[in-house]
C-alpha cells in the first residue's frame, strides 16, 4: 500500500511554491534538470522563488499593509 502525503499550505507558501515550479519548469525545459541533480535544482528552486517572494514585499505594499 502507497504512503499518502498531506500538506495544507498557507498562501503565501502556496505562492512560492507555484512560482518555485515555474523555475523547475525552465529548468527541465533547457535541459538541466536529471536524476542526479533533482533535488539540488528543487532546492535552488524554492531558494530563488523564496527570495523573489521576500524582494517582491520589501518594494511592493498591498492595501491591508498600507498605513495612513
Amino acid at each position: 500500500m502507497t504512503e499518502e502525503t498531506y500538506l495544507k499550505l498557507q498562501h503565501s507558501e502556496t505562492v512560492v511554491a507555484h512560482m518555485a515550479s515555474r523555475i523547475l519548469s525552465a529548468y527541465i525545459v533547457s535541459g538541466q534538470l536529471s536524476e542526479t541533480n533533482e533535488g539540488d535544482l528543487i532546492d535552488q528552486a524554492v531558494k530563488l522563488a523564496s527570495k523573489l517572494a521576500e524582494r517582491t514585499d520589501r518594494y511592493i505594499d498591498s492595501d491591508n499593509e498600507r498605513t495612513e
